[in-house]
């Protein structure tokens, strides 16, 4: 079965999310926008959300990870939770 793992930044604007991934195109390590700007617990662990599989996301979640490009910023991607920026940082078919 696929698994991926990902680490991803919490927001709750569109327009925020886009201002996070200017930063982060410019050069800003992820890891440290994750820490000072998510609202999701993983911003401890710089967004990191470990390995899952398929199903174990949201699916507006799960549909980034395992069909976009590995090691790229997605987004925003829109869930329940607010706007997400996801980075996609492995992924086994």
């Amino acid at each position: 079965m696929a698994k991926a793992s990902a680490r991803h930044i919490l927001v709750n604007s569109e327009e925020k999310c886009l201002e996070l991934k200017q930063e982060i195109e410019g050069g800003k390590d992820f890891a440290e926008v994750a820490q000072e700007h998510s609202q999701c617990p993983s911003s401890k662990h710089g967004g990191a959300l470990g390995e899952f599989q398929p199903g174990q996301m949201v699916p507006e979640f799960d549909t980034v990870v395992f069909n976009e490009e590995v090691g790229k910023v997605h987004g925003p991607v829109k869930t329940q939770f607010g706007y997400h920026l996801v980075e996609i940082t492995s992924r086994e078919d």
